[in-house]
């Protein structure tokens, strides 16, 4: 009695690591066909990304970043900031290696948007999708980065594929609160006035909700994007090469100056992301609607 009082019951203890385990297996088995289809598509958007970003010269790479940031910024200083980040990346030995990051990320966050809008329209135009997906999604913005990782490596094997599959469920939560929180916060005026004009569901949806609800949007795909950064590290344990790859390399060999160098161009690629993502934001004036 009194090892009950002190200690959690063993009788109480559920073990089911061992039977989650064995149900992914079982459906990796099943639906092999289907998970090679998967891994095939996505290995082609991987290549076609990363083959466009190897075929342009690292220096119109540059330039083109630079003129992204005055047009975003109208500033040539910031613009030029951007540029020497880019090219403080190649500097240090890293250009292949931020492509291979950069074709992960840039399929990852495709993927994230093309799924988490829609999924944000139902939750924002259903309140029993929101009830089921509420409690999903803070689950998932909840449990480790690298639990994502087991799964992923289970029906995909290592590589580049899980590490896709892994950012993408990582990332598409913002994407997806961001959407639904938006169309939900429209001006209730507004909405009714287009009901008066005689417009139908859809058409209220893509004509008056989106359009008023793009600010918040556009800051669930910057989120998007910055958490789809923030796996690059972690995804290197599943085997994706890149940037986080070295990382891990140098951890594991416990190399204090390799590790500085790939963390810095991480840091770098995410601020020129970040600052674009904002700058096209507030250029195209949706932050004033």
């Amino acid at each position: 009695m009194n090892a009950w009082i002190l200690k959690f019951p063993e009788q109480f203890v559920i073990r089911s690591g061992s039977a989650i385990d064995d149900g992914i297996r079982q459906f990796s088995r099943d639906h092999r066909d289907t998970l090679n289809a998967i891994k095939s598509v996505t290995i082609w958007m991987l290549n076609g990304i990363e083959n466009l970003l190897t075929v342009i010269p690292w220096w119109v790479l540059i330039l083109m970043v630079i003129y992204a940031g005055y047009k975003t910024s109208r500033k040539w200083t910031t613009g030029l900031l951007y540029g020497a980040m880019l090219f403080l990346v190649g500097s240090f030995g890293l250009w292949k290696m931020m492509i291979e990051t950069l074709s992960i990320v840039a399929v990852s966050v495709a993927l994230a948007l093309a799924l988490g809008f829609p999924l944000g329209v139902l939750v924002a135009m259903s309140r029993r999708i929101e009830t089921v997906m509420r409690p999903v999604m803070d689950f998932m913005q909840t449990i480790p980065s690298f639990v994502y990782l087991i799964p992923g490596a289970m029906l995909f094997s290592v590589g580049k594929t899980p590490a896709v599959m892994a950012t993408l469920i990582y990332s598409i939560v913002p994407m997806v609160r961001m959407t639904s929180h938006g169309i939900r916060h429209v001006d209730k005026e507004v909405v009714e006035a287009g009901l008066a004009f005689g417009s139908t569901r859809l058409q209220l949806l893509f004509n008056v909700q989106v359009p008023q609800a793009l600010p918040t949007i556009m800051t669930g795909v910057n989120q998007t994007i910055m958490m789809a950064m923030g796996m690059v590290v972690t995804c290197a344990l599943i085997g994706a090469n890149g940037l986080g790859m070295e990382i891990l390399v140098a951890t594991n060999r416990t190399e204090m100056g390799r590790a500085l160098m790939p963390g810095v161009s991480i840091v770098f690629i995410a601020i020129i992301l970040d600052r674009l993502t904002q700058g096209s934001l507030r250029r195209s004036g949706i932050e004033n609607r």
